[in-house]
């Protein structure tokens, strides 16, 4: 993905003649660690330099180098998934919460009148276990989708992750076609024989029929940070830290900066983060859809515009430091779907955001976890689906830090695609799934 920080550098260059005031700002939700635990990674070194090239940089630009610089980024080279990674995802933990997802795009693909030819695209998919449970959905239900054209399309910049999606998907029954230098860079067919195809950016992918499946995917899109103070929105930037050598902290810029404009009017919380990117994703999505046809799922954690600082770093299952070690950490910022349902524009209608375990209820899990249970008597396995159940559904841990919500056509919502009854003035739609309890048949 492109990121949106070119404009706000070029802003903070302009700044430099009054840079010495930030030096005093006022510190966030960092500069706890002890000095002496805070590793120079080569990362840091690259910050620092930059730093002092440059001046003090936005907290989206830093997520954008930690994250994804293609030398050094956390994400470029490295497996962070799974028990031996830094965090585990919600296919990682049960296999019931890939398969209600495949139910779900078959009933919306049913509900939009089975169109003979559908792309399924995932914006981040991990290491492919997701997609890897859909597609065991479809083909359990290989009758229904029999004369149905399916192609796979898959988002992603991080080549060390998307070598592990092939291997997962594929398993390399057919070698893999490889071209660095186009849009398409990696094709393959996976173990059912459905195509599928890699990309970095979303843009490249074919605007034709589709769903879509955002999942963990915006949680770590660079967002910008804003405290309100007595002079107005101010930006928090990430500056080197003068008392303490190899070391960087929060300041507060001097000035409005470019970002303050995705900040709402009537904002009344004192201190704000905003994702540009996310916003752009959004508006492409809202607007394939819109023409196309289609759906978007988004699961992620995240809230309806009420949260504040949520911005955060995780390494081996732990809660790390943002600003220690860059580049050995995750770095996550919730999600505000208040945000995403705004940046649509009113192209596409939009559900939820509705809590995981409402929306797992609703798609039949306690169904599929007494047929799972039903059907094995080992001990070890039944102990892991319960858990795998606990951890998705108890509100504790994923049931309500989790969020659902749904993009899909306006005449999605109206019936037009649906047959009248000959006793109805108008068009009777069926619901759709997850967003209202999906009736079993």
């Amino acid at each position: 993905m492109n990121f949106l920080a070119a404009a706000g550098v070029r802003r903070l260059c302009a700044m430099r003649a009054v840079l010495p005031c930030l030096w005093r700002g006022k510190y966030f939700s960092s500069g706890n660690e002890p000095a002496e635990n805070n590793t120079v990674t080569p990362m840091l070194r690259h910050l620092m330099y930059k730093i002092k090239s440059t001046g003090p940089i936005t907290v989206a630009e830093y997520m954008k180098e930690v994250l994804t610089n293609p030398a050094k980024g956390y994400y470029m080279n490295r497996d962070m998934l799974g028990e031996e990674g830094d965090f585990i995802t919600s296919p990682e933990i049960s296999q019931m919460f890939g398969e209600l997802l495949g139910i779900w795009f078959i009933s919306e693909w049913i509900a939009a009148g089975k169109n003979a030819a559908f792309q399924l695209v995932e914006l981040g998919p991990g290491k492919g276990t997701l997609l890897g449970d859909i597609l065991r959905v479809f083909s359990q239900l290989g009758s229904l989708l029999k004369n149905c054209d399916i192609s796979l399309h898959l988002v992603e910049v991080s080549q060390k992750l998307s070598e592990i999606q092939a291997l997962t998907l594929t398993e390399e029954k057919v070698p893999l076609e490889r071209n660095a230098e186009s849009p398409v860079y990696m094709k393959g067919v996976t173990k059912s024989g459905i195509p599928v195809s890699w990309y970095r950016d979303l843009q490249d992918v074919p605007k034709e029929y589709s769903f879509y499946l955002a999942h963990e995917f915006f949680d770590v899109l660079p967002v910008h940070k804003f405290q309100k103070t007595p002079h107005g929105w101010r930006e928090v930037l990430v500056d080197i830290d003068p008392q303490v050598s190899d070391k960087l902290r929060f300041v507060l810029a001097p000035c409005a900066t470019p970002a303050e404009a995705f900040i709402q009017n009537d904002e009344t919380r004192d201190h704000v983060e905003v994702c540009p990117e996310a916003g752009v994703v959004i508006q492409e999505l809202s607007q394939r859809i819109s023409l196309t046809g289609g759906a978007a799922l988004i699961a992620d954690y995240g809230h309806d515009g009420t949260k504040t600082d949520t911005f955060r770093g995780f390494c081996g299952h732990r809660l790390h430091d943002v600003l220690t070690a860059p580049g050995t950490a995750d770095l996550t910022a919730d999600v505000d779907f208040s945000y995403l349902r705004r940046m649509s524009q009113g192209k596409v209608a939009s559900l939820g955001p509705i809590e995981q375990q409402t929306f797992l209820r609703n798609m039949g899990i306690d169904v599929r976890l007494k047929i799972l249970l039903d059907k094995t008597d080992d001990p070890s396995l039944r102990q892991q689906l319960l858990q795998g159940y606990n951890m998705l559904m108890n509100p504790m841990k994923m049931g309500e830090r989790f969020n659902f919500l749904a993009l899909v056509p306006h005449q999605r919502l109206h019936g037009r695609n649906h047959q009248t009854n000959a006793r109805q003035s108008k068009p009777s739609p069926s619901p759709v799934a997850g967003f209202g309890e999906l009736a079993w048949q």
